[in-house]
């Protein structure tokens, strides 16, 4: 008779999950922690569920259960531990300490058995954690996060255990553990052990996996034992390619002639030879373009969709109804897909989830695609089939998601540069829109990327790689502003949809030849900083909602920065533009000279009409290199290196071209304007002096903020900023500007009588803060 399922708890045993795992947790698939025990599991099932893992059905619980009875009964060699496999126990056993949440990543290459690893790890912890695969939807994260919680409190508060919990989705990381307190705090559970440890599989590519593992090497002399990831390769160890030749031995003698047939399992125990793909793959070097029946098509789809989208399916049900109208339409989809039947799997995730089908492995899936196109059969005739067979009329989300992400996710690529080091950048389009385009030609690129923008008439993702792909791709910028106009129909309450707008114009202004008429520059120049305007206030409205799903979550949303880049970058732009035609537009576009003074000699009376854009230009952008300075100072830590070195340099180069050379008559205003070619007018410019300036310039800094001090109307932030410059100054080991500068600020900004007697302190507090 079979066990009831049980969760494991804090002192060691177990407790009836009876009454808490139900059909309530449809987002998770809760591992017991007596799974299986006392189970009968019928031989024929037991093998039919090895035989499909070994050709390349993703793993299930039962693989596990199967392979620890047989070991035990003396039968068969131990599942086979990967690499990684201790260090992943041993980092998540230090993640037990102290009560919160915790997250360890997996990074691993698709097909290499990452998500294998993590199911083992998860499956052999079972007894120690309460172990679940996040299975649902990931939109709904408050829905998540109660079930989580329920998962841990399982049982009473006696019985609470830390949940370890394997999820996919690398983006909902930080949100789901502020939301998961979020829950204890509300349900007012009071915890001194971690709630969960979030063991995220990534599925990453080979430049980002080799950055990871360059990356780790180098924090290696620091000896550190916590760490924040684990790398899987797609390369065998020689210890691992022992344990796989000995495993081949015993799968041999079980299964006899089967097992050439176990692709998922001979392409790792090869390691990943190229030979044994290409050999299992010969099926297909003779096909004829003309000759397409429709196990062929499907066949060309399933390669299609696992080439391109890792993870990806299609039910068995959409498989056989597509068959249905070939005369052999009453066979199962195995016979019907014969000779194909062994490239493919079959398989299903959950008692009550439906069949999936798939390549048997990802890079049977890429030679088969590359085999078919040498064949005549295109990727581009391949996608318009596809489309136009499973998205007549109803799509289902897990479909539409494969499709999105097989024609607008753009993946990162890393290199590793001997004299810059590692560099790294999105790519322009999708892997299959870029493979397309350059082993056949644009117009199918296009023609795909039309067809999908009006098939799936409200989403705003096709018509946005459309417009990029119209002015990045074809320099067709009247068609790019047509598609970025529909895509934001499509969104209008997206800043990052609103974005592709400002990059057409702006892309556009970038391009337009030198005899272009200032008018007609001024007017370019307009669209694009009203579109990026768009964006920011749409940007300031996104992450002024701070909400997310169905309203209940208060989730931090990093802010859009692209609207204020793009306008300092239309600015940059539209001054170089100006001078090309009169040097006098530095003089008018940094106010020193009206409009007027350049009319003459340009000769067109049109560009009156933008005096007001002109006018505005210089404090805009003040105001806008203002924040990058102020963001990029104080959160350094959240932007990439390269990003934030490129932004700074772009946002300077811009700044100093609206600020220009000439100073104003005034006294106190020529001194700002010092200060602002030195990029020392705010806070962040004077801590920023370490950086950018030389000591002869820090000096002038502080006397210069000495003097506005001294004004009878000086405000309080100049005599921060002279007490930060003299701070610098120190940190130059070179002497204040004045010694009186400690006393100036205590004078002016008094404290509290129980604080004064650390008024002494106050600077060298500062300096070593800044200096840690």
């Amino acid at each position: 008779m079979a066990n009831r399922p049980a969760l494991s708890t804090a002192e060691g045993g177990e407790a009836d999950a009876r009454s808490k795992i139900s059909d309530s947790f449809s987002f998770l698939d809760v591992l017991h922690a007596n799974q299986f025990e006392g189970e009968f599991v019928e031989p024929q099932h037991a093998e039919q569920v090895e035989e499909n893992f070994y050709r390349g059905a993703p793993p299930n619980w039962l693989n596990f259960y199967i392979s620890e009875q047989a070991v035990s009964d003396g039968n068969a060699t131990p599942f086979i531990k990967r690499d990684g496999y201790e260090t992943l126990k041993e980092q998540i056993h230090l993640r037990r300490k102290g009560p919160g949440t915790s997250t360890i990543k997996l990074f691993h290459q698709q097909g290499c058995g990452g998500t294998t690893l993590a199911m083992q790890v998860l499956w052999d912890l079972r007894k120690t954690f309460r172990c679940a695969v996040l299975t649902g939807s990931t939109l709904d994260i408050t829905k998540v996060a109660q079930h989580v919680v329920s998962l841990f409190t399982a049982g009473s508060h006696g019985h609470q255990k830390t949940v370890l919990l394997l999820l996919n989705d690398e983006f909902i990381l930080d949100i789901l553990q502020d939301t998961i307190m979020e829950e204890i705090a509300e349900q007012d559970i009071e915890i001194d052990l971690p709630v969960v440890i979030l063991l995220n599989c990534v599925r990453s590519s080979d430049g980002i996996i080799h950055q990871k593992a360059r990356s780790y090497e180098l924090k290696q002399k620091f000896k550190t034992k916590m760490r924040k990831s684990i790398i899987l390769k797609k390369a065998l160890s020689d210890r691992e390619q022992a344990d796989f030749d000995m495993k081949k031995e015993e799968l041999g003698r079980r299964f006899g002639d089967r097992c050439k047939q176990f692709h998922g399992f001979n392409i790792l125990q090869s390691n990943f030879s190229q030979a044994y793909i290409r050999n299992a793959c010969a099926t297909l070097e003779h096909i004829k373009r003309t000759n397409k029946p429709l196990k062929m098509q499907l066949a060309a789809f399933l390669c299609l969709l696992n080439a391109y989208v890792p993870g990806s399916y299609l039910l068995e049900s959409q498989c056989l109804d597509f068959l249905r109208r070939d005369k052999f339409g009453h066979l199962s989809l195995e016979d019907q897909m014969q000779p194909f039947s062994h490239l493919i799997v079959t398989f299903q995730q959950g008692e009550r989830s439906e069949k999936k089908v798939r390549m048997a492995h990802n890079m049977i899936a890429q030679c088969c695609t590359e085999l078919l196109a040498n064949a005549g059969v295109t990727r581009s005739d391949t996608t318009r089939h596809f489309l136009n067979s499973f998205c007549r009329s109803y799509v289902p989300p897990y479909l539409l998601g494969f499709i999105k992400d097989m024609l607008n996710k753009r993946e990162i690529t890393v290199i590793e540069d001997p004299t810059h080091g590692i560099k790294e950048w999105k790519e322009k389009f999708s892997r299959l829109i870029q493979d397309i385009t350059k082993r056949e030609d644009e117009g199918n690129s296009l023609s795909i990327l039309i067809m999908a923008s009006n098939k799936f008439y409200e989403v705003s993702l096709f018509p946005q790689t459309l417009a990029r792909f119209y002015y990045i791709q074809l320099e067709d910028y009247y068609n790019a502003e047509i598609w970025a106009k529909e895509a934001k129909r499509r969104a209008p309450w997206s800043s990052f949809v609103a974005d592709t707008l400002g990059q057409v114009h702006k892309s556009h202004l970038k391009k337009m030849p030198v005899y272009t008429r200032p008018s007609e520059i001024l007017q370019l120049a307009q669209k694009a900083i009203e579109a990026f305007e768009d964006e920011e206030k749409l940007a300031k409205n996104e992450h002024a909602k701070g909400k997310q799903g169905d309203g209940n979550v208060k989730v931090l949303r990093a802010l859009n920065t692209r609207g204020l880049f793009g306008y300092l970058e239309v600015c940059s732009l539209l001054y170089d533009h100006l001078i090309r035609h009169d040097e006098l537009w530095k003089q008018v576009l940094t106010r020193t000279v009206s409009l007027d003074s350049v009319l003459k000699s340009t000769g067109d009376r049109n560009i009156v009409r933008f005096k007001e854009l002109i006018n505005s230009l210089r404090d805009l952008v003040e105001k806008r290199f203002e924040f990058f300075d102020t963001f990029l100072t104080y959160s350094y830590s959240v932007v990439k290196r390269d990003d934030s070195f490129y932004i700074s340099r772009k946002t300077i180069e811009c700044y100093k071209k609206y600020v220009g050379d000439a100073e104003p008559n005034d006294q106190l205003q020529k001194t700002f304007h010092k200060l602002k070619q030195k990029l020392a007018v705010t806070s962040p410019g004077v801590l920023s002096c370490l950086e950018r300036c030389t000591r002869s310039d820090t000096k002038d800094i502080a006397v210069w903020w000495k003097e506005i001090c001294q004004h009878k109307h000086s405000a309080t932030h100049a005599l921060l900023n002279y007490v930060l410059a003299n701070i610098m100054l120190i940190n130059l080991k070179e002497p204040p500007s004045s010694s009186d500068y400690q006393s100036s600020f205590t004078d002016k900004m008094p404290l509290a009588p129980e604080m004064q007697p650390r008024v002494s302190h106050v600077s060298s507090a500062v300096v070593l803060a800044y200096r840690w």
